[in-house]
C-alpha cells in the first residue's frame, strides 16, 4: 500500500486560528495617539507651568487660569464636537485636531507675555481635544460592545505611558535645550506620528465587514445573541437629557475630576515650592501616579467587563479622596509614595467606567452628542479643582486647604453614582402605517 502523503505544515493550526479584531489595533492607534497628546500637552503642563513661572513670574493662579480656558473649551465644544464625530466620523476629526495642535504649539514657542500664552493654549486646547478623549471613546464604543472596558482602558493606556516618560521627555528636553525649543520640536512630532496614526482608524466595523467585538456571523445568528441586539438601549441625546442617570453620570464623573485635574496643574509646582523637591524629583512622582493609573487602568477595564460598573465608580471616588488627603499632608515621602499610589490607581480604575456605563446607559447610536454635551457638567470640576487650589495657595501661602476642600469634594461625588441607576427604556409613539390601497 501506497503511503498516504504528508500533512500540510501547520494546517490545523491555520485553520484553527482565528485572525486578531482590528478594533484592538484602532484601540493600539488610540493608545498612541493618547501618548503623543499627554506627552506634549496633558502630562506636560506641570513641568511647563514649573518653566513658565521661573522665567516670567507668572501666578500659580495665572496658570491655573489656561487648564481653566482648556478645560472650558472642552465643555463648550463637546456638544458640536460630539456631533461632528457623530455626522463626519472620528478619523476626520482626529486628523484636524492633530494639525490644529501642532498649529498651537508652534505659537506657544513665541510667547513673550500671558495674554499670549493663554490664545496659544486655546488653540491647544482645541487640537488637542478633537484628537482625544471624546473622539476616541466614541470610536471604541462603535467597535466594542462585550470588551468595551477593556478597549477603553487599552485605548487610555497611552496616557498613563506619557506621565511614566515624562522624566525621560519633555522634562530632560528643557533642561537641555530649554522650554521653548522643546515646544518646538513637539509640534513636528506631532505632525510626523499623530496623521499616521490617524489613518488606522475606521469609524464603524461595518466599514471593513465585521460585527462589534470580532463576533462572526454564525455567532450574531445565535438567538441569545439577536434577543440582546434587539434589548440593547439607542437613547436620542434628548432622550437621555431627560433621564436622571444622565446627569448623575456627568456630576460623578466632574466630582472625580476636581482632584485629577488639581494633581495634574499642581503637583509639580506643590513639590517643587512647597515640599523642596526638584523639578526632576517631582515629575517621578508624576511617574508614579501615572503608572499606578497604567495599572488601574488595565485592571478596572477587565474587571468592569463583568462586574458592577457604578460600584467600582464608587470604591475609585472614595480612594480619590484618600489619595489626595494623602498628598496634602505628607510629611514624608513614604506617605507622598503612599497618596500617589491611592490616587493613580483610583483614576485609572474609574477611567473606563465612565464611558462604559455611558454606553451601557444610552446606547452607540448617539454617543458622541450625548458625551459632548456631559462634557458641559464635567469641566465644574476639571475647572474649578486647579483654579481653588491656585486661589487658596496664593491667598494662604499653602495648597493644604485648597487640597483638603478638593478630596472632601471628590469623596462625597460618590453619593451621585449611588443614585446613577440605569434609566428605563425611552418609551415612544409607534410609527403610523400607511393604509393598504
Amino acid at each position: 500500500m501506497a503511503p498516504s502523503p504528508p500533512p500540510a505544515p501547520h494546517s490545523t493550526f491555520r485553520r484553527g486560528r482565528r485572525p486578531i479584531f482590528y478594533g484592538w489595533y484602532i484601540a493600539l492607534a488610540g493608545a498612541g495617539l493618547q501618548l503623543l497628546n499627554g506627552s506634549v500637552l496633558g502630562q506636560a503642563f506641570g513641568s511647563y507651568a514649573v518653566a513658565l513661572r521661573n522665567d516670567f513670574g507668572w501666578s500659580t493662579a495665572s496658570l491655573s487660569g489656561a487648564s481653566a480656558l482648556r478645560e472650558m473649551e472642552t465643555g463648550i465644544n463637546g456638544p458640536w464636537q460630539g456631533w461632528l464625530v457623530d455626522r463626519v466620523g472620528s478619523r476626520r476629526v482626529a486628523r484636524v485636531g492633530v494639525v490644529v495642535l501642532a498649529t498651537g504649539l508652534l505659537l506657544f514657542s513665541q510667547v513673550h507675555n500671558l495674554w499670549q500664552f493663554y490664545g496659544a493654549f486655546i488653540v491647544m486646547a482645541v487640537g488637542s481635544s478633537l484628537m482625544g478623549y471624546l473622539t476616541l471613546t466614541s470610536l471604541m464604543v462603535q467597535w466594542f460592545d462585550r470588551r468595551r472596558s477593556t478597549a477603553l482602558s487599552l485605548n487610555s493606556v497611552g496616557g498613563a505611558l506619557a506621565g511614566m516618560l515624562l522624566p525621560l521627555t519633555v522634562v530632560s528636553s528643557i533642561e537641555a535645550f530649554g522650554w521653548r525649543e522643546t515646544v518646538m520640536g513637539s509640534a513636528v512630532l506631532v505632525i510626523l506620528v499623530g496623521l499616521p496614526l490617524c489613518q488606522l482608524f475606521v469609524d464603524t466595523p461595518a466599514e471593513k465587514g465585521l460585527l462589534p467585538d470580532g463576533v462572526s456571523v454564525e455567532e450574531a445568528s445565535t438567538p441569545e445573541r439577536v434577543a440582546a441586539l434587539a434589548n440593547e438601549p439607542n437613547f436620542t441625546l434628548r432622550e437621555a437629557m431627560h433621564t436622571g442617570a444622565f446627569w448623575w453620570v456627568s456630576c460623578g464623573h466632574g466630582s472625580a475630576l476636581f482632584v485629577v485635574a488639581a494633581i495634574n496643574v499642581h503637583l509639580q509646582l506643590f513639590l517643587t515650592e512647597t515640599r523642596g523637591y526638584s523639578l526632576h524629583e517631582a515629575s517621578l512622582v508624576t511617574s508614579l501616579i501615572t503608572t499606578m493609573f497604567l495599572i488601574g487602568n488595565i485592571g478596572g477595564g477587565i474587571i468592569g467587563d463583568y462586574a458592577n460598573k457604578r460600584v467600582l465608580a464608587m470604591c475609585c471616588m472614595l480612594m480619590h479622596m484618600i489619595g489626595m488627603l494623602l498628598i496634602s499632608h505628607s510629611v514624608g515621602t513614604a506617605m507622598l509614595i503612599a497618596g500617589s499610589i491611592v490616587h493613580g490607581l483610583a483614576w485609572g480604575g474609574r477611567g473606563p467606567q465612565m464611558a462604559a456605563i455611558r454606553a451601557e446607559y444610552f446606547g452607540r447610536a448617539a454617543f458622541g452628542k450625548i458625551m459632548g454635551v456631559s462634557n458641559g457638567v464635567i469641566i465644574i470640576g476639571t475647572i474649578s479643582g486647579p483654579l481653588i487650589a491656585g486661589y487658596m495657595y496664593d491667598t494662604t501661602g499653602s495648597y493644604g486647604f485648597g487640597f483638603d476642600m478638593l478630596a472632601l469634594m471628590s469623596g462625597a461625588g460618590s453619593i451621585f453614582f449611588v443614585l446613577a441607576k440605569p434609566p428605563k427604556p425611552p418609551v415612544r409613539a409607534e410609527p403610523v402605517e400607511a393604509p393598504a390601497p
